[in-house]
């Protein structure tokens, strides 16, 4: 049994705060990997997910990555922790929940994009041509971060 599903046994819909994290993976043109997700409303997004107990941030990104994109990703650096009201979700099956999510940053993987349950298709994009139908936080974190690296001297 999943730990969120054994805690929402406990507490039904209320609202939690549950932790995950997010990898933004860019190949040598500084595109970055996304993922279309098996979701009802089938949105873009970056490989990532909720923490596993006794687990660390960054082995969370690196296990979800691998788990949904077939893709073993590694030497990540840590951009940014995202969390507070704009993090908060309400799932179609009423579920509440507030995210406090770590984005970790990344240009080193190997392996070979795969299909799995949770994905329905993969592609790279600009930082200026993001899809328009992606999750919305996730466009945030790499907004900020191509924002943030143009910044730096």
């Amino acid at each position: 049994m999943n730990y969120v599903k054994e805690l929402r046994e406990l507490v039904g819909q209320r609202p939690l705060i549950l932790v995950g994290a997010v990898a933004i993976i860019l190949n040598d043109k500084d595109e970055v990997l996304l993922q279309q997700r098996n979701e009802r409303r089938k949105r873009w997004g970056l490989p990532g997910g909720l923490m596993d107990p006794g687990e660390s941030t960054e082995e969370t990104a690196i296990r979800e990555s691998l788990e949904e994109t077939g893709l073993t990703i590694r030497n990540l650096a840590l951009f940014k922790l995202y969390s507070g009201k704009e993090f908060f979700t309400k799932a179609d099956n009423g579920d509440e929940f507030y995210s406090v999510t770590t984005a970790y940053v990344t240009k080193e993987y190997e392996g070979k994009l795969t299909l799995t349950q949770e994905s329905l298709a993969f592609d790279t994009f600009s930082s200026t041509n993001l899809p328009c139908h992606m999750v919305e936080s996730h466009r945030r974190m790499i907004m900020d971060y191509f924002n943030e690296k143009n910044e730096l001297p």
